[in-house]
């Protein structure tokens, strides 16, 4: 084997430790522009210019592809944010909620205006349903085990 197939190799080497330690799928069209470049330099270890410019060609056109893939590979799940995050969670009533009037629930030390089906007599734990605008919806607590409180 010829010494430029080892100095490619080591090269696509390094990029693949990159690619391992910053996992972006980027470096990776690296590795295979290192990998084709030490091929050819197996037959042809004097064209050096050949092969830098067969790595350099090989990486440019991976680079597009591995783009395109690392964004559909490595999208982050989306996370419940602002008031999603409070559906599901337990709120206290600071004013009886009335089915035609409502009333006040404090959830996190925020007071919000609340609606339910049923009358909510005050400092009773409650269950926020949904989110409709400034209004909550929520439902009676019956001894359930509370994941989160106000």
């Amino acid at each position: 084997m010829s010494t430029m197939f080892w100095i490619w190799m080591a090269a696509a080497l390094v990029f693949l430790i990159i690619e391992l330690v910053t996992p972006t799928l980027i470096v990776i069209c690296f590795v295979a522009g290192g990998i084709v470049a030490g091929i050819y330099g197996q037959f042809y270890p004097e064209s050096y210019y050949t092969q830098i410019a067969l790595f350099l060609i090989v990486s440019l056109i991976l680079l597009p592809f591995t783009r395109k893939l690392a964004s559909k590979i490595t999208r982050p799940a989306p996370q419940d944010s602002n008031v999603d995050r409070m559906i599901g969670g337990i709120a206290l009533v600071t004013k009886e909620i009335d089915p035609d009037l409502g009333g006040q629930v404090r959830y996190e030390g925020e007071v919000w205006m609340a609606e339910a089906s049923e009358r909510i007599e005050e400092d009773a734990k409650v269950r926020i349903v949904s989110i409709a605008g400034t209004r909550v919806r929520v439902e009676r607590v019956n001894g359930i085990q509370e994941e989160r409180t106000e």
